[in-house]
């Protein structure tokens, strides 16, 4: 199984929280990381996302189709995200369009087995596979994108 965690692009500030749109820069990241995405990722690949609306507007970038999952926004828990992924026991590839500092804490329980807080870059990308399938012991990182190092 593969697993990406991408966090939303740069988004407005303000109130309510759920309702904070990408900043026109925001709109840019995304849309370089999702042509990146885009042309690494298998066609079944299931994308899972924050119901809040700079994820949804994150995942757009995508131009694939998604799945909103209540359980990953704001707030989740590093246990969240792994559970709705299905991980280590799905065999397809999960992309999760998510949060600050879940997505950190999930990887960081991916490669150490504690929840730490590990900060991940806005609009950045951290793929995560696995040597023997279903064994969460052999995970491994697999790769780390940040919007400013895609090519075009």
């Amino acid at each position: 199984m593969d697993l990406i965690l991408w966090r939303h692009a740069e988004a407005e500030a303000g109130t309510p929280d759920l309702e904070r749109a990408l900043t026109a820069k925001g709109q840019k990241q995304a849309r370089r990381m999702g042509e990146w995405l885009n042309a690494q990722l298998s066609d079944n690949c299931r994308i899972l996302v924050s119901p809040a609306v700079r994820t949804l507007q994150t995942a757009e970038a995508l131009g694939r189709k998604f799945k909103l999952m209540p359980e990953l926004a704001p707030g989740a828990e590093a246990q969240d995200i792994l559970t709705a992924a299905n991980w280590p026991g799905n065999k397809e590839t999960v992309l999760i369009v998510g949060h600050q500092p879940t997505l950190g804490q999930a990887a960081a329980l991916l490669l150490t087995g504690e929840v730490q807080d590990w900060e991940m870059r806005k609009a950045s990308a951290w793929w995560f596979s696995q040597r023997e399938p279903g064994d969460a012991l052999s995970v491994y990182l697999k790769a780390v994108m940040a919007h400013d190092l895609v090519v075009k």
